[in-house]
């Protein structure tokens, strides 16, 4: 005859309430508060280039008493008695034909130096920290002036490298017509160093404003994969469970485990 043996009591069943699981959750990384910095080129370039485009828009504005032979040419447009026979764009045979390119550019001048003081007056009303980049400290601009600082940089840079570009492609399609009287070391250091600068600089700055756009259109979208989002994140943090658990933060399913009989 076979016995079994009986267990006292049997075992109670597993309690599965909410209440005896611990959860915790792990903390949310510190909020992205994008910021806009200019480049230390970006600055270098305005200080430099505003005064030249301002000083080159009122000598085509007040021609030809800028011109030589006018009453304002000197000294103060001296240097283009000598441009203006590179370039007769800048010279007589442009004006007395009444080509007025040159004076439809150089009313976007206008329009773009004053962008341009638009932005360095928000960047330096609305700018938070020291301008001593040598020392490793940048000013920068928050909030909605980050955006419209950001905007503008970005249009007028655009606008600048449009305007040079078409005045090089106006002067191609015309055969060069204005500028074919020189020979090529003439017209490489007294045309195309020049003007190329308003192309390479202004090119790289359509680039560093718009990475700056685009970062704060990932933070805006909550898009933390993107290299603009990662680039602005805090060091240290992180959202996914695995950087949740690399801070010391411990995670629990809300399921209990079957206990075995």
């Amino acid at each position: 005859m076979v016995a079994t043996r009986n267990h006292p009591s049997n075992f109670p069943p597993p309690d599965l309430s909410p209440s005896k699981a611990v959860a915790t959750r792990p903390k949310s990384s510190p909020a992205q508060r994008w910021t806009h910095t200019p480049t230390a080129l970006t600055l270098l370039w305005l200080f430099v280039s505003l005064p030249l485009v301002a000083w080159d828009s009122a000598y085509v504005v007040l021609r030809p008493h800028t011109m030589p032979g006018g009453k304002w040419h000197r000294p103060v447009f001296t240097p283009y008695a000598l441009y203006g026979t590179v370039d007769y764009m800048y010279g007589w045979p442009a004006y007395e034909s009444g080509n007025g390119f040159t004076l439809a550019q150089a009313s976007l001048n206008v329009l773009e130096t004053v962008g341009y003081m638009g932005y360095l007056y928000i960047f330096w009303m609305y700018g938070r920290g020291q301008c001593t980049i040598a020392e490793g400290q940048q000013r920068k601009i928050g909030g909605a002036w980050a955006g419209l600082a950001s905007l503008f940089g970005f249009s007028l840079s655009l606008l600048t490298f449009s305007k040079t570009v078409l005045y090089a492609l106006n002067e191609h399609f015309s055969d060069y017509h204005y500028i074919r009287h020189n020979n090529f070391s003439r017209l490489l250091f007294l045309w195309i160093i020049p003007n190329g600068a308003w192309i390479v600089l202004p090119a790289y700055m359509i680039y560093a404003f718009g990475i700056d756009i685009l970062q704060g259109l990932s933070i805006a979208g909550g898009d933390q994969s993107s290299k603009p989002a990662k680039a602005s994140k805090p060091a240290g943090t992180s959202n996914s469970p695995r950087g949740a658990l690399k801070n010391g933060q411990r995670l629990f399913s809300n399921e209990a485990t079957p206990i075995q009989g």
